[in-house]
C-alpha cells in the first residue's frame, strides 16, 4: 500500500489540506455537529438490510433526490452553515453544487466500504468536493481495473481537518474509495461531499 499525495493524478484528483484555516474549521466542525439533523438509516448491502455504520445527513435544493444501495434521500432545505460553505467550495473549484451529503463518523468502528459515486443521478464523469473535519481517518483508493504491466495499488490518505479532496473527471470510472474501520483510538470526523445531482448537468 502506497501513501503519498504525489501518486495522485491530478486530472482526477486534487488535494488542499488547508482549504479552511484551523480556527475557522473548528468553529465549522463543532457548530455542524450540533445542528445538522443527523440520523443512521437503512441500506441493501448483498441482498441483506443493515444500519450503515455512520451517521448521515442530506441537504440541498428540493430536485436534489439521491438514492445509493437502496436508500433514497430527500433533501433537506440548505443549512445556512452548508450553504455559505457551498459558494466557497463552488468558487474556488469552478464547479456548480446541488446538494452535500454529510458523513459523521463517530469513533473507529463507523466507515465507508468500497464504492465508487457513480450512480447514474450523478452523470458520467461528476465533480465531488469532499471536506474534511475533526479527527483524521486514513482514506483509501484503488483502481478497479489495472492494464498488464501497469503499476499501481491501494493508496491510503490521511484527510487532514479543513482539507478538501476533490474528486473530478474520471474518477469515479477508474477508481473505489473507502474508509475503513480501526482499533487504533479515532474521534469525532465529519466529511461534507458536494456534488451535483440535478436532473441535467450543470452549466
Amino acid at each position: 500500500m502506497q501513501s503519498d499525495y504525489q501518486l495522485l493524478d491530478s486530472a482526477l484528483f486534487e488535494y488542499h489540506p488547508h482549504f479552511l484555516p484551523e480556527r475557522e474549521a473548528d468553529r465549522v466542525f463543532e457548530r455542524l455537529w450540533r445542528e445538522l439533523d443527523w440520523s443512521q438509516r437503512e441500506i441493501t448491502l448483498f441482498g441483506r438490510r443493515l444500519m450503515q455504520p455512520r451517521l448521515i445527513a442530506w441537504y440541498g435544493e428540493p430536485a436534489a433526490v439521491y438514492s445509493y444501495s437502496g436508500l433514497t434521500l430527500v433533501p433537506l432545505p440548505w443549512h445556512p452553515l452548508l450553504q455559505r460553505l457551498k459558494a466557497r467550495v463552488e468558487e474556488f473549484s469552478g464547479s456548480r453544487f446541488d446538494s452535500v451529503l454529510a458523513n459523521a463518523y463517530r469513533d473507529g468502528r463507523d466507515s465507508m466500504g468500497w464504492h465508487s459515486d457513480d450512480e447514474k443521478e450523478l452523470g458520467p464523469e461528476p465533480v465531488i468536493a469532499s471536506l474534511s473535519l475533526g479527527a483524521p481517518r486514513r482514506f483509501l483508493l484503488r483502481p478497479k481495473t489495472r492494464a498488464a504491466g501497469e503499476r499501481g495499488g491501494t493508496i491510503a490518505l490521511s484527510l487532514a481537518h479543513g482539507s478538501m479532496l476533490l474528486m473530478k473527471g474520471a474518477s469515479q470510472q477508474r477508481f473505489q474509495h473507502s474508509l475503513p474501520r480501526t482499533t487504533r483510538p479515532a474521534g469525532l470526523r465529519i466529511n461534507l461531499t458536494y456534488r451535483w445531482v440535478g436532473a441535467q448537468a450543470p452549466v
